[in-house]
């Protein structure tokens, strides 16, 4: 999966920031903290979702568990936006 060329990140020190350019279908912003900018990041070239999740175990010192969790709500809501090509 990959995040559509439709949206652009945008990253500040506190929240990361999904926005869909004119051709996308999506209208509204998607609002994140930092963990999800890093997401959004590895999103900007294929990457399966296991792929992503042990990326992501490599870079934080957190319970797999819960990173996991934290990259499976995120694909969700791009998915449910329509972000992501699968």
């Amino acid at each position: 999966m990959k995040l559509k060329k439709d949206f652009i990140i945008y990253n500040t020190r506190e929240e990361s920031m999904l926005v869909p350019s004119g051709r996308a279908l999506f209208s509204g912003l998607v609002k994140g903290n930092e963990t999800f900018g890093v997401i959004l990041k590895h999103l900007s070239e294929e990457i399966s979702e296991q792929d992503l999740i042990q990326t992501m175990c490599e870079e934080y010192d957190a319970p797999s568990e819960k990173i996991a969790e934290d990259v499976r709500k995120a694909i969700t809501i791009l998915r449910d936006i329509g972000a992501l090509d699968e």
